[in-house]
């Protein structure tokens, strides 16, 4: 294959590898804890050989022995004569995490030639040498009455009536060479050149098992045909990776009752039907059309063959390179802002004749919208389904026995939170499995089950989604928390007593703060719960932390559907006009001058007759408002975490949707502000970061 066409098909070629090495990743999960599931190691078994197709049709050699070696060892499980060991699962986990690294390699515009993979071939092989020298050797051509012996009466019939209009049938044995890496693709080959020569009357095994790949090297076809066995063999031979070719002819075979077609038609369909719903592509040869049947043929030999199942049905679906829908929705970020400029110049015209076009408009650009956001939607499981491996690993590494309740892996997200999120969730469950759930003897001496729980769910709520890390180990002591904060100076002595057990567990996602004795690979460096929180707020997502000792921790995480384009609420403060995304709005409200008090220092009103803390948003961003005495104050509730804070504004504008636009990379750091906008009549408003102004404000 050249470059060129390389790079054609590179990307399909990544995403497919992707989906495989997830989908063993998976399976194997599932056969560690059931050595003997057939099914699995069947399952596994395809899925390696697809791997191992794709990888050598685009040259990349290594990856493709390597799943050879894998599939070799695979083939003598399913045959029984390998148990599989924890050994085992080791070591094709290891495979695994090796054929990772290829496909990351590739993707970074390497290949996998640069990698090492000798040992884990050398492993592979020696423990399946035992099991190849038990294979049975494939059976020398047989006899004249054995030959016939698999054959089915109305099989014998066709036979039979070929012989008497001048065709000859022929047993086809072909064996294929011990290094042949697409033994199915090998076996469609052949088949498909058989039916340029004649009629296929029957295959051993079946077609279906031929496409899975369920057989060892040697297979058989019996055709109707008036060519010569030399011309057979010779076509045969020059198809690369065949060994060896036996052809028989099948003589002396009289018809002994009428040809009955209704089962051959019943079969046919049959397998007509199973192809379509199970088609089997081959990365490599495509697919040639099948020879139309000859105008001599029997009817029943037709039948015999399975026509070509319509595939069109079938593909449903198209890859699209996510560069694509982030340019797709920054259109539509700028239909949205062009519509709310045209509606404001409207107003202000007061032009009544243009409601209709408008209203119009407006369906038609929010039903774009949110089909452009449903496109960039993706579950969650695009990011959960690697927590099992990982978890398998961390585990067994610390040598705790853990179980992995996942829900909610449907519930949907927006591609670029999906792909930033991975990470803070690995450092939820390194913290969890490190520091949460204890071991084995700890459980056991607390009268607990010596398999902790962890517990990893997401749903929708509101406008947002919940991501919800929970296990059921120590939880976090808050006496322990408050002394590590008076040793690292974070907090006074003094102070200590007056904080309570849930502000002093907070304390936890303070930056570089870690309550463990010791640096582990697992955690412990106090940069984990940090990196968390600010990911998360970075998403203008928001985190909270709940525990309690000996029952476990709790760590909600909740994230906006999309980063695009969001509902927001539109203030003023002095002449400036700044937006406030919906998420985190609790409520507005108008409070009177006589109702704000001072409590310990800090202006405070009763709302629904709960403390709710106040702060001037003007003094916060340190912006110029006009001092005046007013009746009544403007006032945005925002909840972060647990707390709920009132910030005192200029005007409440009201609710729009609008475009989020970076500052780019020199303004991104500003504290307290998320990004910009444009808004209707054409002005920049800047975008608050509800949290940040919190922890400025505190």
């Amino acid at each position: 294959m050249t470059e060129m066409d390389m790079s054609q098909y590179l990307g399909a070629f990544l995403d497919e590898a992707g989906d495989n090495l997830q989908r063993l990743d998976d399976l194997l999960l599932k056969l560690e804890k059931d050595a003997t599931n057939m099914d699995v190691i069947n399952e596994i078994f395809r899925s390696a050989h697809t791997l191992k197709g794709m990888s050598a049709t685009m040259g990349f050699e290594k990856m493709a022995g390597l799943t050879h070696a894998l599939e070799d060892r695979l083939d003598a499980a399913r045959k029984g004569t390998h148990h599989l060991s924890d050994f085992d699962m080791n070591l094709m986990f290891s495979s695994l995490d090796t054929m990772q690294a290829m496909v990351d390699s590739i993707r970074g515009g390497e290949s996998d030639a640069h990698l090492d993979v000798s040992e884990l071939v050398a492993s592979l092989r020696n423990m399946d040498a035992e099991s190849a020298q038990k294979r049975p050797e494939p059976a020398p051509a047989a006899q004249e009455s054995s030959s016939l012996s698999s054959l089915s009466q109305q099989e014998k019939e066709w036979i039979g009536e070929a012989n008497n209009m001048g065709r000859t049938v022929f047993r086809v044995e072909v064996i294929l060479s011990e290094n042949c890496l697409l033994k199915a693709a090998r076996a469609y080959m052949v088949v498909n050149r058989m039916e340029e020569l004649g009629d296929v009357i029957k295959t051993d095994p079946s077609t279906e098992a031929l496409e899975n790949e369920d057989f060892a090297l040697d297979f058989i076809i019996y055709l109707a045909s008036q060519q010569n066995k030399e011309e057979i063999k010779n076509t045969l031979l020059k198809i690369s990776d065949i060994a060896t070719v036996n052809v028989e002819d099948l003589k002396n075979i009289k018809e002994t009752a009428p040809a009955a077609h209704t089962l051959a038609t019943q079969e046919s369909a049959a397998a007509a039907e199973h192809l379509a719903e199970h088609p089997v592509e081959h990365p490599k040869e495509k697919k040639p059309e099948p020879a139309p049947v000859k105008a001599d043929a029997h009817p029943a030999q037709a039948a015999a063959i399975p026509p070509k199942p319509d595939l069109k049905k079938a593909n449903q679906t198209v890859r699209v390179d996510i560069g694509r829908l982030d340019k797709l929705m920054n259109l539509v970020g700028e239909l949205v802002i062009g519509r709310a400029r045209i509606e404001r110049l409207v107003q202000e015209a007061r032009l009544r004749e243009f409601d209709d076009p408008l209203s119009q408009l407006g369906r038609i650009s929010g039903d774009i919208q949110e089909l452009v956001t449903k496109l960039r939607m993706v579950p969650v499981s695009f990011t959960f389904d690697r927590f099992p491996r990982i978890i398998r690993d961390i585990s067994k590494n610390l040598g705790k026995d853990v179980e992995l309740v996942l829900e909610g892996q449907d519930t949907e997200l927006d591609r670029t939170v999906i792909d930033e999120i991975g990470d803070p969730m690995v450092h939820l469950i390194r913290n969890s499995l490190d520091h949460g759930i204890e071991t084995r003897e700890e459980r056991r001496a607390l009268g607990k089950p010596e398999k902790g729980i962890l517990k990893i769910s997401a749903y929708q709520e509101g406008s947002g989604v919940i991501i919800e890390v929970t296990d059921d180990g120590k939880g976090i002591d808050p006496e322990k928390v408050k002394r590590k904060a008076v040793e690292r100076g974070i907090i006074d002595e003094d102070d200590v007593g007056t904080l309570s057990d849930e502000e002093a567990i907070q304390i936890v996602l303070l930056p570089g703060f870690s309550l463990a004795p010791t640096i582990t690979d697992i955690s412990g460096r106090g940069v984990g719960m940090d990196a968390v929180k600010t990911k998360v707020e970075a998403l203008g997502g928001q985190l909270d932390l709940v525990s309690k000792m000996g029952q476990g921790t709790s760590v909600y995480v909740r994230l906006p559907l999309t980063l695009a384009i969001v509902l927001s609420l539109l203030i003023k403060v002095g002449d400036e006009t700044y937006a406030i995304s919906l998420e985190n709005v609790e409520e507005t409200i108008l409070v009177k001058r006589e109702n704000i008090k001072t409590v310990h220092g800090a202006p405070a009103t009763l709302l629904r007759g709960e403390v709710l803390s106040l702060s001037d948003l003007g003094d916060v961003l340190r912006t110029s408002v006009e001092e005046s005495q007013r009746d009544e104050y403007p006032v945005v509730v925002v909840k972060i975490g647990k707390n709920k804070i009132g910030f005192i504004v200029s005007e409440l504008i009201g609710q729009q949707e609008i475009v989020i636009k970076s500052l780019g990379r020199f303004l991104s750091k500003i504290k307290g502000i998320a990004g910009a906008t444009i808004l209707g009549d054409g002005n920049v408003a800047l975008i608050l970061d509800v949290a940040s102004l919190y922890t400025t404000k505190g």
